[in-house]
């Protein structure tokens, strides 16, 4: 490990407020290019092709096992048979695996804000507070200062690993790795030489897909996702997921185990909590989502990594029955990233607000409505359940559509790590040449196989009865 890079460049702040000096000395920018450069020095460009298995500080598994601590236990058996679904399922469900790995592997200390768990299924759309539709990073479960390289393996592996179960060849699965790696370089590179509110306005919507160099596999991907988003809003989902009972109550369905009802306990806590998250938001959305009376509240399992974790919809009502607002509530727990940063010591005093913190510093623009509060003694972060949210289906896109998204991934996961601090000084290391792209390209190569034989080892496990598993929900 490259400690001394690690102390020598360490950028990330544990608030907000160590950003908002203007008496701060700015460092001008060929200096930071210059730091990054020397970086090379103390972790050559080729040892990010480093990966060996018997470097590992812990077992795959026995990770696995631990993170299920602390989640419904009814639903763990649901958690692992998603994650033994395929490698790119388990892939999606081992952050944590992930984290403990790379935290062994050379880094330069460059730590921006990252969001912990960069794969494909964590692109998306959604929806601005104008109502346009938004592409880009969209889960920061896992958000917190920490080591760009993270992320961008993170990415990669997943590329990967999606192309070799899509049937695409390791050469195919090597060019979309080196789409990924090069849009990631060339976009910081443009990005650290631009001003510093040009970077936080930087965005990307289907209007602008042409200079992300998408061709039309890519293309229909994309617009098939932006479909689907559209029609993901709170009207649509109302006869999906709710019923007329009770004189014509709306009232959420239930589908054990995925949707559950809570106790009229925490029923009424899960209401006290709601006022809390009102007082989370800018006063002007305060007073709109104030407007509405909370209907029903429902549990309901989502995702694969956040299986197990306390997850409730709350259905709202407004003027109307059919003027309807769907909130959810998400359990947040410290970030599997924040161990290997600052070890035992606390950054965040409440996880809800360091997701919101993060996702806000990390996206161009974010839900308005996003917010946190606590119910009883677990934080959550809370956001709309349903608003033109909608991302690419990665099982069974060929060859050509997942190079293009991969680059489109590569783009957005630069423009994120180029909001925050660092962009400079990790494109001075990076370089203008492909001597990064072909090392992390390799990297890519050798941890997808170790994925496969994790997920392999998950399969096993589980088969000796150590481990709960209920496929196919």
């Amino acid at each position: 490990m490259a400690q001394g890079a690690r102390a020598h460049t360490v950028l990330a702040s544990t608030d907000g407020a160590a950003f908002a000096s203007l008496r701060r000395p700015a460092t001008p920018r060929v200096e930071r290019y210059e730091v990054g450069r020397q970086l090379r020095q103390r972790v050559p460009r080729a040892t990010l092709a480093d990966w060996t298995e018997g470097g590992r500080a812990a077992d795959p598994v026995q990770l696995v096992i631990e993170s299920n601590v602390g989640r419904v236990d009814r639903l763990v058996p649901v958690r692992i048979g998603r994650m033994t679904a395929s490698p790119f399922a388990f892939l999606r469900g081992a952050a944590a695996v992930m984290a403990a790995d790379f935290a062994q592997l050379p880094a330069t200390g460059i730590t921006p804000v990252i969001c912990g768990d960069a794969h494909l299924g964590n692109f998306g759309f959604y929806a601005s507070p104008e109502r346009d539709l938004v592409f880009d990073l969209n889960d920061f479960d896992e958000a917190h200062p920490g080591a760009w390289e993270w992320d961008l393996r993170r990415l990669i592996t997943s590329v990967h690993v999606a192309g070799r179960q899509n049937g695409s060849s390791e050469d195919e699965c090597g060019v979309a790795v080196r789409r990924c790696v090069r849009s990631y370089r060339e976009h910081l590179a443009y990005l650290a030489a631009q001003p510093l509110l040009a970077r936080a306005y930087d965005r990307l919507n289907l209007d602008q897909l042409d200079r992300a160099g998408v061709g039309a596999a890519g293309r229909r991907a994309l617009e098939d996702a932006a479909a689907r988003a559209r029609k993901r809003t709170s009207d649509r989902a109302l006869p999906l997921f709710t019923e007329q009972r009770d004189g014509g109550r709306l009232r959420l369905v239930e589908e054990p185990p995925l949707i559950t009802r809570p106790d009229p306990e925490q029923y009424e806590r899960i209401t006290v909590a709601l006022d809390e998250y009102l007082q989370t938001l800018p006063a002007q959305w305060a007073v709109v989502v104030g407007g509405y009376r909370l209907v029903d509240v429902a549990h309901k399992v989502v995702g694969v990594g956040s299986v197990g974790l306390r997850a409730y919809i709350a259905l709202c009502e407004g003027s109307s029955p059919d003027d309807v607002l769907f909130l959810q509530l998400k359990q947040a727990r410290r970030s599997v990233v924040a161990q290997y940063v600052h070890g035992d010591s606390a950054w965040h005093e409440h996880q809800g607000q360091r997701v919101v913190q993060y996702q806000q510093a990390l996206q161009t623009v974010s839900d308005p409505l996003l917010g946190w509060t606590t119910v009883g003694r677990r934080q959550y972060y809370v956001r709309q359940f349903r608003d033109m949210k909608g991302a690419v289906v990665v099982d069974g896109i060929d060859a050509a559509a997942l190079a293009d998204y991969a680059g489109i991934c590569g783009l957005l996961l630069a423009k994120g790590h180029a909001r925050i601090s660092g962009a400079s000084m990790i494109t001075g290391y990076l370089g203008r040449s492909d001597k990064a792209d072909a090392a992390l390209c390799r990297f890519a190569q050798r941890y997808a196989d170790q994925t496969e034989r994790d997920h392999a080892a998950l399969v096993a496990a589980v088969e000796r009865g150590l481990l709960p598993c209920e496929p196919g929900i």
